[in-house]
């Protein structure tokens, strides 16, 4: 069927929760549907089609879900034709897909995220089909390459390398609902990227749960190291930048090619998670607190001036204060150009919710807050270091906080607002770095001579 209503396009609207892998589900599952014939909606009440794609990794993201199905019930009721679909990683959850069979009845669709090609097909049933659909994928049969993407960015753009993970944290759901991992075939990365270079994108970001662990599923033998050396060969591509890598795979070939390949951007996002060694082993991380200092005196040797950035769980069952103030030691000796900090919280089906000494809300608040104000006085330190630097930038568009200046982007990836034009997104640009705040850095264009 087409996305008609009477002869008049449909239109539908995607709602995203999570990391940049579900923000790229979402751009896919737009593409599917443009291609169908539907038309991007401006809001929910101007939509004849909504799909929420839902992130379980943290309890907030999860309430937010439920709110706002709640909210559309209610839309619902004014607008019966309206179809709403939920997939993504909450619906792939079997207690959560059983708990909107139950209390959501009016959610036409509930899709997994190993079936998102199947959406299209999925709407035509609903269009006729009075009950609810639920269908959920236990895992990835195949990789299903060439689905239409709309891209959401104009400058920038993301590829997925890999889908799943194998690692089994043991606070993390993301293998139970997204699988175990798969490597798409090198020859359809470097196809998807050359079609991106060919429509103007400047930049791309490879994403998987683990990056570095790229190809050790397929039969040919490439690894990630050789995965760059490919895509670093596009002609006309400007930038290179991955996420996530995992501190465990990345080897010694791994820092010696991203320190040679000049496209590849002086950025690695190294997700830590705690620095002490009693809570890395409770967590299943793979490393030990020595292990990932010398990785990091590795890559600092490699790459002088690289940005490195973490993730930083605080709260962890049985964190005593001797391994927070593990945490904070290592904080200030690696000195993190910015970090992810979360508290940990319970996630269903995960080892860690099983786990005894589960550590009190009032401690855990405690700890984050001194983490975040050591963290931002580091943050705004260092970012003060570049004030005097003419840095190169990659435009992107207007200052989402100031619709008056310029966003741009560094290698290390940091936000640069400088006095521009509109003409100038997609350039790269010296930029004299003139000031900077916590979260961004200040400057003016150098002219060219």
């Amino acid at each position: 069927m087409s996305g008609k209503i009477n002869d008049n396009p449909k239109k539908y609207l995607t709602i995203t929760f999570g990391c940049q892998m579900n923000e790229h589900d979402s751009e896919i599952i737009a593409g599917m549907l443009e291609n169908k014939g539907y038309l991007s909606a401006e809001g929910q009440n101007d939509a004849d089609l909504i799909i929420l794609n839902t992130c379980c990794v943290r309890e907030t993201a999860e309430n937010k879900v439920f709110g706002l199905l709640g909210r559309l019930g209610q839309l619902k009721k004014q607008k019966p034709h309206l179809i709403i679909a939920m997939g993504g990683c909450m619906s792939q959850q079997e207690h959560i897909a059983q708990r909107i069979k139950q209390r959501f009845r009016y959610v036409n669709i509930v899709f997994g995220t190993h079936n998102i090609h199947e959406l299209p097909a999925l709407i035509d049933r609903a269009e006729y089909q009075k009950n609810q659909i639920i269908d959920i994928w236990p895992d990835r049969k195949d990789i299903s390459e060439g689905l239409s993407v709309k891209r959401f960015h104009g400058v920038r753009a993301w590829v997925s390398i890999t889908y799943g993970c194998n690692n089994f944290c043991t606070y993390c759901i993301v293998p139970y609902v997204r699988g175990r991992e798969k490597s798409r075939q090198p020859e359809a990365i470097i196809s998807e990227i050359q079609e991106l270079v060919r429509q103007g994108y400047q930049e791309v970001t490879l994403l998987g749960q683990n990056v570095n662990s790229y190809g050790k599923d397929l039969s040919s033998g490439i690894d990630f190291a050789d995965l760059l050396v490919k895509i670093n060969e596009i002609k006309d591509l400007k930038r290179i930048r991955y996420m996530t890598s995992h501190p465990k795979d990345f080897c010694d070939k791994l820092v010696t090619t991203v320190s040679h390949l000049p496209k590849i951007c002086e950025h690695i996002h190294l997700p830590v998670q705690a620095g002490s060694n009693n809570i890395l082993k409770k967590m299943n991380r793979g490393y030990t607190r020595e292990h990932y200092l010398e990785l990091v005196d590795k890559i600092r040797t490699a790459m002088p001036g690289v940005s490195l950035t973490t993730d930083i769980m605080v709260g962890f069952p049985g964190e005593s204060d001797a391994d927070f103030a593990d945490t904070v030691d290592l904080v200030k000796n690696i000195e993190y150009d910015s970090a992810f900090t979360f508290i940990y919280n319970k996630r269903q089906g995960t080892p860690a919710a099983g786990m005894q000494d589960q550590v009190p809300d009032q401690v855990k608040v405690a700890r984050i807050e001194k983490l975040i104000a050591l963290q931002n006085e580091i943050t705004l330190r260092k970012n003060k270091l570049e004030v005097g630097k003419t840095l190169e930038c990659l435009v992107e568009g207007p200052s989402k906080t100031n619709a008056d200046l310029m966003s741009a982007r560094t290698r290390t990836n940091k936000i640069a607002v400088f006095r521009g034009k509109q003409d100038m997104v997609g350039m790269l640009v010296p930029i004299l770095i003139t000031g900077c705040g916590l979260t961004h850095l200040e400057g003016e264009v150098i002219p060219a001579e």
